[in-house]
């Protein structure tokens, strides 16, 4: 199990819209085999970035209407929010690598 932060519909607005500094959303289902195999590089990300980047979790089974206001269409997705407001979108599995070229920009 993952040692994120598992974030639902009732803390969504206060533990990433209104965060301060950059919030990185893993959009996720029990169900999902490439969600199982980017758990251990979210977990990596998240190690490397320690307080500069907080990283989240959410399951979008139990939390459907947070995904569905963010069109969050199929799993993994993973979404950076900066000031509340989602700045970068990541959908599918990719390599550790690729996926940091997608968020530097924005940190």
């Amino acid at each position: 199990m993952s040692n994120l932060v598992e974030v639902n519909e009732k803390n969504f607005k206060s533990e990433v819209l209104e965060a301060e500094g950059p919030v990185l959303v893993d959009f996720g289902a029990v169900w999902c085999g490439p969600c199982k195999m980017l758990d251990p590089l979210v977990e990596e990300m998240a190690e490397d970035w320690g307080e500069s980047v907080k990283v989240v979790k959410l399951d979008i089974d139990n939390n459907v209407n947070v995904a569905m206001s963010f069109q969050v269409m199929s799993v993994p997705t993973l979404m950076l929010f900066k000031d509340g407001e989602p700045v970068e979108r990541m959908t599918g599995f990719k390599p550790k690598n690729k996926i940091l070229e997608k968020l530097n920009p924005h940190l």
